[in-house]
């Protein structure tokens, strides 16, 4: 019997179920699929097999309740959270499979952390483990990510959570494990993060906005920074009884203002429009760099005079020499820079990237072991500058690779300085008077601050805030809080240096730990009672729009990160 006969005569009563045809004719039934062999039963049931019998049917069967019973663990059974959802469910969305969002990014990290610590072991291996200085920095690093992770989510500087957990994992027992750090690779490691400060910070200077501002950001950026300067001297001669040169070494290194907090809070209230009819945040902006790079180079010159081992006339032009040297360093490598590598190189801004993280380290590793420590600071400013006059919008890509590094050595820099900090070995009379000295210089800074802005068009309100936004520290005390300390202890000058060094370094920190929280919240909380909200209408429209506070302001928002690029750099 021929299939094609019987099924002809299923006409309409044929089915299909599964892909299989059943056909009924009197006392003859057809059972199978079509393309298949033919089979007659003993209850005479023609059965059509598949040709190519395979088990897809079982294993397809298998799968599903496989993912029935794998279905409460799966993501793509579960809808995503909404407003509406509890704690709970939000929780348990998050640890379903496949690993996804924040969970997943952070067993990416752990695996990183694995292998990276694995690799270290493998080649070092006990620098690697526990009483090992690889081992020390590897977890002080990430101790230090983990802490400002915590001070952010707290509405507080990074920066202030990993200090704090530097100091916890050098003064805490049993995690104490800063004290394996060779003292070399600390101040290897600061030097090497300093460096990228510099050169960010010379980056970011901009000279056409420094232009415009003129006499007004000029005045603001060194005039209270020089009597902050004077003050602190003053104090630390009659209080705390340093040498004139070390109190004004302390005085450089506490006078200077923090962009890391200051610049962040003026573009949240530039974006808003607060201060934007006068240009506030622009200013501020501005003038933080032009107060940081003050600071510096007085740093840098008090530094150099302070450790001359010349003669007295060779003393006294020490500061001007290492000024004038590092000044003609800078200018030197940042004019090589305008021509190498050529405009046809291919990868040009990487090599430029290298090419300048390679020269500012020179400059500064070779200014120390010259014996002119103060000129290697200012070469790398120099030249980071000079070098950005011809790159101009080209030197984006160079400030993004900057970014990176300063990245990963951003929480080496404030954990190993909180590191440094003994607590057993600090003298009550340090802190106290150090915090009398904080507060002092703090509110001249504020009373000159606010008089200097008289001539500026400035209401007394408006005055008052800047004033405020001017008193955290952060970054520059952290970056030369300790170099003095690393000079006196490198060039064997003695107990009474590494003493004074020591104080230097715990007054810096205490200046960050203090007014770092004080000056955020202080300008988070005054900044929409002291300033005029602008008259535009594309900030009043976005009042009602927060996903576009943007949209319109953008040629503001952008002349100030031109102004001041180094609001991501920390300083």
């Amino acid at each position: 019997m021929e299939i094609s006969s019987v099924s002809e005569k299923c006409d309409h009563e044929s089915k299909k179920n599964g892909g299989v045809k059943v056909c009924e004719e009197g006392n003859m039934n057809i059972v199978g699929e079509e393309g298949g062999d033919i089979h007659i039963s003993a209850e005479n049931i023609i059965v059509i097999q598949p040709q190519n019998v395979t088990r897809q049917p079982k294993r397809k069967r298998m799968c599903e309740t496989c993912d029935r019973v794998c279905a409460p663990f799966l993501v793509k059974y579960h809808h995503i959270p909404g407003e509406n959802d509890t704690l709970c469910y939000r929780l348990k969305y998050s640890l379903l499979c496949p690993p996804h969002g924040n969970f997943a990014i952070s067993i990416l990290y752990l695996s990183l952390v694995f292998v990276t610590w694995g690799t270290l072991w493998a080649i070092t291996g006990e620098q690697a483990l526990p009483g090992g200085s690889l081992f020390a920095l590897f977890i002080l690093w990430i101790a230090a990510v983990i802490g400002g992770v915590f001070a952010s989510f707290i509405k507080l500087p990074p920066l202030l959570g990993m200090l704090i957990v530097g100091v916890a994992l050098r003064n805490i027992p049993y995690i104490n494990v800063a004290k394996d750090i060779t003292p070399e690779w600390s101040i290897a490691l600061r030097n090497v993060a300093f460096t990228v400060i510099l050169i960010r910070a010379g980056l970011g200077l901009d000279a056409s906005a420094l232009k415009k501002l003129k006499v007004v950001c000029l005045c603001l950026a060194s005039i209270p920074c020089l009597m902050e300067c004077l003050t602190v001297a003053i104090l630390g001669f009659l209080l705390l009884g340093f040498p004139w040169d070390w109190a004004f070494i302390l005085g450089f290194v506490v006078a200077s203002v923090s962009p890391a907090v200051v610049v962040p809070s003026m573009l949240s209230l530039q974006e808003k429009g607060l201060g934007m009819n006068k240009g506030i945040p622009t200013l501020l902006i501005a003038s933080a760099s032009v107060d940081n790079v003050l600071a510096i180079t007085g740093f840098s010159v008090a530094l150099g005079i302070t450790f001359s081992t010349g003669s007295v006339v060779f003393t006294i032009f020490r500061g001007p020499i290492e000024v004038l040297v590092g000044i003609c360093v800078g200018i030197t490598f940042g004019l090589i820079m305008w021509f190498i590598p050529h405009a046809n190189q291919e990868s040009q801004n990487g090599y430029r990237s290298l090419l300048l993280f390679g020269s500012g380290l020179f400059a500064l590793f070779g200014s120390s072991a010259l014996g002119l420590p103060g000129s290697g600071a200012l070469a790398v400013l120099t030249m980071s500058f000079v070098a950005a006059q011809r790159w101009k919008d080209e030197k984006t890509a160079v400030e993004d690779v900057m970014g990176l590094l300063w990245t990963f050595l951003q929480p080496f820099l404030f954990a190993l300085i909180g590191g440094e900090i003994l607590i057993e070995n600090l003298h009550p009379n340090t802190i106290g008077l150090g915090i009398a000295t904080l507060a002092v210089c703090s509110l001249v800074r504020m009373v000159v601050t606010f008089f200097v802005g008289i001539r500026s068009g400035l209401n007394k309100k408006e005055r008052l805030f800047i004033a405020l936004a001017w008193l955290p520290k952060a970054t520059v005390q952290a970056a030369i809080g300790s170099i003095a300390y690393d000079t006196a202890r490198e060039g064997n000058a003695g107990d009474e240096a590494i003493n004074l060094g020591i104080q230097v370094l715990t007054i810096a920190v205490l200046s960050i730990i203090i007014t770092a929280p004080i000056g955020a919240a202080a300008i988070a909380l005054t900044g929409p009672r002291l300033l005029q909200q602008s008259e535009d209408p594309k900030y009043k429209k976005d009042k009602d729009q927060p996903g576009k506070q943007n949209e319109g302001n953008t040629e503001e928002v952008e002349e100030s990160r031109a102004a001041m690029l180094t609001s991501e750099t920390g300083i």
